[in-house]
C-alpha cells in the first residue's frame, strides 16, 4: 500500500486556537489590529509605529514597544505571528500571562530596540527601520536556546559536537539568507536579549513575585479573565527552574531540576 501524507486536521487547529492563554490572544488581536488600520490611507501606521533611528526621541519613546506589533503587508504579519505563538503561548504558560505582559510591554522589546539604535544610529550612522514580531520570535529563541543548552549542552551531527545555544544563531543566519530585507542586526540584538533572560541576568527588571500574586488576588483575575495563567499555575518555575521540596526522605537532596522580526520594511 502506498504511503498517504498527513491530512490537515481543522478540528485540531482549532482546539490548539482556543486554548491559547490571554496574554498570546491579546497580541494577536493587537498584530490583526494593526494590520486592519494599514489598510486606510490617511494615518500612516508603518510611518507612525516603527523603530525608525532618527525618528526616535522624547515625544516619541512609544516606538520602542509599537514595532514589534506593525508590519508591512499580511503576508509578513501572518509568517511572523505563525512563528510567534508557539513560543510565547509556551513562555507564558510557564511564567504566568502578567509576568509575560510585563516583560514584553517592558524590557524584552525596549532592550533590543535599544541595542539596535545605539548600533545603527549610534555607531553605523544609519537611519534603517525596523518593525515586526520577528523580534519576539527571537527573542524567545534565545530563551529557549539556553534552555536547551543547560539540559542538553551538545548535539553531535557527524563527529562534530556543536553547543546547542547556538541554535537560535543558525536559525538567524538562513533567515538573513533567505528572506529579503531581513534586519541581521535587529535580530542579533534580539537574540542577545533572549540569552540574557535565559541566563537570568534580567531578573531584576521583572517584577517581584508578590506583587503580582498580590495583583491576582485583589483583583480576582484567574476568577475573571478567562485563558488567565496565574504566577502559581506556571508549568515549570519562575526562571525555567522547578520548585523544591521539602520531603524529609529527601533531606539535603534537591529535587529542583531545569527542564528543558525585527525587520526592515520588507516582507
Amino acid at each position: 500500500m502506498a504511503p498517504t501524507l498527513p491530512s490537515f486536521d481543522v478540528r485540531r487547529l482549532r482546539s490548539y486556537v482556543f486554548r491559547l492563554p490571554l496574554f498570546t490572544r491579546i497580541v494577536l488581536v493587537l498584530v490583526l489590529l494593526f494590520w486592519i488600520l494599514e489598510l486606510q490611507k490617511i494615518w500612516d501606521v508603518v510611518q507612525w509605529g516603527s523603530l525608525i533611528p532618527k525618528a526616535v526621541n522624547f515625544g516619541t519613546m512609544y516606538r520602542l514597544n509599537t514595532y514589534p506589533l506593525i508590519h508591512r503587508n499580511f503576508l509578513h504579519a501572518f509568517f511572523n505571528t505563525l512563528a510567534l505563538v508557539p513560543l510565547l503561548e509556551r513562555f507564558e504558560a510557564e511564567h504566568g500571562t502578567l509576568l509575560s505582559g510585563a516583560m514584553f510591554a517592558g524590557p524584552l522589546s525596549t532592550l533590543p530596540a535599544a541595542m539596535y539604535l545605539l548600533i545603527e544610529r549610534g555607531v553605523l550612522r544609519q537611519n534603517t527601520a525596523i518593525l515586526g514580531a520577528s523580534i519576539w520570535v527571537f527573542v524567545l529563541l534565545g530563551v529557549e536556546g539556553i534552555k536547551a543548552y543547560k539540559a542538553n549542552p551538545h548535539f553531535a551531527i557527524s563527529t562534530y559536537r556543536i553547543p546547542t545555544w547556538t541554535t537560535p544563531l543558525v536559525v538567524l543566519l538562513f533567515t538573513t539568507a533567505l528572506i529579503p530585507n531581513t534586519s541581521l542586526l535587529g535580530h542579533l540584538g534580539s537574540v542577545a536579549v533572549g540569552y540574557m533572560y535565559g541566563l537570568g541576568y534580567l531578573k531584576v527588571l521583572a517584577p517581584p513575585e508578590k506583587v503580582l500574586r498580590w495583583i491576582e488576588g485583589k483583583l480576582n483575575l484567574l476568577g475573571r479573565l478567562p485563558h488567565y495563567v496565574s504566577i502559581d499555575q506556571k508549568t515549570y518555575g519562575r526562571y525555567g527552574v522547578l520548585p523544591t521540596t521539602s520531603n524529609p526522605s529527601l533531606s539535603g537532596a534537591s529535587e529542583g531540576a531545569y527542564l528543558g522580526s525585527t525587520q526592515r520594511l520588507g516582507p
